[in-house]
């Protein structure tokens, strides 16, 4: 598995980098850390390469380079890196252009395969997309955004699941919340529920809402084919089935201890942004972790 964590802050992405890492070593994935920058401006870029034989004496950083410095800081005192490699501190000297409008640094991990740092100025939602699709990341891990419309854009145009990780802390999970209906691509949800669980060693609490106005037959033989699936995967699980609207149920079964894993909308973008889709509705309206299955 191959993972992508965005951070963007000092201040604000340590509960993002935490659970991001912690998610990478519980499946040994292949890590990268980016970090966006803001934009370095054309006659900027004359000067940095002007002065790029300087760089060190004059101690001139890229926008956003602070900020990979941190996160290897935290890779450092957490250990999560090959001590050899933090001997010496932030490497900036290894900060190279890999030619693809990206600078990045490879580092030895110590719980995980490998982790990358990268830097990418620009755009957020671009630069993350264009990183995603160059990477062909399995997982997308980010911190909430308070901005509805970012968060709409997130979900349609970063082409990989995505973990939002919300008001995280340290708290050790027990369960996975699966809530599930009847259309497709439930399956490779369910899969992925299956990972998370016995990767963090714990349960899965599906979840089964109803509207008033469908029957409960229409999604039954759906729904026990999944259930069949997990249950011979040999994860512990439970199955609860509600009636009433499904982001209201989803909120109230969901609480700090839990991580939901749902599908991502099959809503068109038009009718995404204008109505809203489930799991953006839950991700606005719920302060847990959520993967959002693509």
């Amino acid at each position: 598995m191959k993972i992508l964590i965005a951070i963007g802050s000092k201040d604000f992405s340590k509960p993002t980098l935490k659970l991001g890492m912690k998610v990478a070593q519980a499946f040994n994935a292949k890590t990268t850390i980016i970090d966006v920058g803001e934009k370095i401006s054309e006659f900027s870029s004359q000067l940095v390469e002007l002065a790029q034989d300087q760089l060190e004496s004059w101690d001139f950083d890229a926008p956003g380079v602070d900020v990979l410095e941190w996160a290897f800081n935290y890779l450092s005192q957490n250990k999560l890196i090959d001590t050899k490699q933090t001997e010496t501190g932030f490497p900036k000297n290894r900060l190279i252009d890999d030619g693809e409008g990206r600078k990045m640094v490879y580092l030895s991990g110590t719980a995980c395969e490998d982790v990358n740092l990268i830097l990418r100025n620009g755009d957020i939602i671009a630069e993350l997309r264009e990183e995603v699709q160059f990477g062909e990341y399995d997982v997308t891990i980010l911190g909430k955004s308070r901005k509805r419309n970012m968060s709409h854009d997130l979900l349609q145009y970063i082409n990989s699941s995505l973990l939002i990780v919300n008001d995280y802390e340290d708290q050790k999970f027990d369960k996975i919340l699966l809530p599930l209906d009847y259309k497709d691509g439930m399956l490779k949800v369910a899969k992925y529920a299956i990972r998370v669980a016995l990767a963090l060693n714990v349960g899965i609490d599906i979840f089964t809402v109803f509207d008033k106005d469908k029957s409960q037959k229409k999604g039954s033989n759906y729904f026990s084919k999944i259930i069949k699936f997990i249950r011979r995967s040999g994860v512990q699980y439970s199955h609860e089935e509600k009636q009433g609207e499904i982001v209201e149920q989803i909120i109230k079964k969901a609480d700090k201890n839990k991580i939901i894993v749902m599908k991502a909308s099959d809503m068109s973008p038009i009718k995404r942004f204008l109505k809203g889709s489930i799991p953006l509705s839950v991700m606005n309206e719920c302060d847990v972790p959520i993967l959002i299955v693509k």
